[in-house]
């Protein structure tokens, strides 16, 4: 009773010094505790302020499990040779970028799927020290800003966000100024593209402000809440939580954990409740699980799991693979999801359905999806033929598959 009463008096001290007093100690009287009279002495005072910053600050915390990569592993060898094939197969040397198709080698502008060829770089690198990796992600960044009129700021708000997301991974671990410069750039355009119309939410592009969709907004919390732990500025940890709940407020179905892909496309103000994506869900549950572990508040992690849950039942195909969601924009979907699931993993290891279904897969693709030259198929179920040709994005989410197994395999308890 002593401390309570100790915390409020403080608080009126502390108000009456923030409303000009001169004098704090003339609104503090002797108290009465059990009946007898006290002074308040400093030390009280004091230890009384203590209570009350312990209790802003006590949050619950949160184990993040970290990976300790073996070479000898076997999913770290996978993941070395799909390395291999994405470059030897996709990899345009004379520009210093990826191709955008094999077999028919073409490289046309394609800024977010570069966004994700240089995360899968920046994958790599982390998992082998190898500095050959972050040269290919630095080439791929310069080539993708060259073919963007020289500006790494681009039209589509989702496109700038995936980038941003990649460039910082570089720079968490890898300092340099430039990619600072890029994050900074990148962050105060998609800020930008928050506006009231819908309610809230990042604009999906610059064209259309009035359509908000998940990919436009769950990225961006994503983004937000890294940015606060780089920074340690509240401001980005306010974005974080005010964009996803735009997400979870208009965009998620409470019950199943089922994230729509966006609202008012068309002008209707109608939710696009039939286009239902894996990307979509795993950059949700990213958004989730960054928050989670910062505030410790149990309600990210609940939303996290039961999207998961939802995921996991609807984008597996009866024999264990992942979906085929085609090529082009689709063929990058499912390598999203795996990645955010990945996350959820490191602070929930108990949740094994993921680490099971990842290890399926990559039997799955080892033995049916992939042909003699390394190359994946859209379906995992099928490699393609030598005549087949398949977009960047398709193989650059089998990479992220073995990419993030072999993360999982050498997480360390």
């Amino acid at each position: 009773m002593k401390k309570i009463l100790l915390c409020f008096l403080t608080a009126l001290m502390i108000l009456n010094i923030s409303c000009g007093s001169h004098d704090a100690a003339a609104i503090i009287p002797d108290a009465i505790i059990d009946g007898d009279m006290i002074n308040i002495e400093e030390t009280e005072i004091t230890e009384g302020k203590n209570i009350m910053e312990e209790a802003r600050t006590e949050k619950k915390e949160i184990k993040v499990l970290q990976p300790v990569f073996n070479p000898d592993s076997e999913y770290y060898k996978y993941a070395d040779e799909a390395q291999e094939n994405l470059i030897n197969n996709y990899w345009n040397e004379r520009h210093g970028v990826f191709f955008d198709k094999f077999p028919r080698r073409t490289s046309g502008h394609n800024y977010w799927w570069m966004a994700h060829a240089v995360d899968t770089m920046v994958d790599a690198y982390l998992r082998t020290g190898d500095e050959k990796y972050k040269e290919y992600a630095d080439k791929t960044l310069a080539a993708t800003i060259s073919r963007n009129n020289n500006r790494i700021i681009n039209d589509y708000y989702d496109d700038m966000q995936w980038m941003a997301l990649a460039v910082l991974r570089l720079y968490n671990h890898t300092p340099e100024r430039r990619y600072l410069v890029y994050i900074e750039d990148l962050w105060s355009d998609i800020a930008k593209g928050w506006n009231d119309t819908m309610g809230g939410g990042i604009a999906w592009r610059k064209q259309q402000l009035d359509y908000k969709n998940t990919p436009s907004n769950a990225p961006a919390a994503i983004l937000a809440a890294r940015l606060y732990n780089l920074h340690g500025n509240e401001i980005y940890l306010d974005w974080a939580k005010k964009l996803f709940a735009f997400v979870d407020d208009n965009l998620v179905n409470k019950q199943t954990g089922q994230v729509w892909d966006g609202i008012n496309r068309q002008g209707d103000g109608r939710i696009d409740k039939d286009w239902c994506f894996t990307y979509c869900h795993g950059v949700y549950i990213g958004g989730a699980v960054e928050l989670y572990k910062i505030t410790g508040e149990q309600d990210y992690f609940d939303k996290a799991m039961l999207t998961a849950e939802f995921a996991l039942d609807r984008f597996i195909h009866r024999s264990g693979a992942f979906v085929d969601e085609g090529e082009g924009d689709g063929g990058m979907f499912k390598g999203i999801l795996i990645r955010y699931l990945t996350e959820l993993y490191k602070i929930n290891p108990e949740y094994t359905k993921i680490k099971d279904i990842f290890n399926g897969n990559i039997e799955i693709l080892r033995e049916s999806g992939t042909s003699g030259d390394g190359r994946f198929g859209k379906s995992w179920l099928r490699a393609p033929r030598e005549q087949d040709g398949f977009d960047l994005t398709v193989q650059l989410s089998g990479t992220m598959l073995y990419e993030m197994a072999a993360v999982i395999d050498a997480l360390a308890e």
